[in-house]
């Protein structure tokens, strides 16, 4: 088996479709996504923000 990391750079309000287009055009399979997590301060308080995805995918062997 080999697999195939892919860096996904991403604004949640905005790429969904963007990140469901990239998805659709993998050839292997998708194993594992992982979101890049970092603090985010607000006036309200403490928030989260992902700013890129890891997407790990096995990818087609022949």
């Amino acid at each position: 088996m080999k697999y195939k990391v892919h860096r996904f750079d991403i604004r949640m309000s905005r790429d969904q479709q963007a990140l469901e287009d990239f998805l659709n055009r993998l050839k292997g399979e998708v194993v594992s996504i992982i979101p890049n997590v970092h603090p985010h301060f607000t006036l309200g308080g403490m928030g989260a923000r992902i700013s890129f995805l890891y997407i790990v995918e096995k990818t087609v062997t022949g």
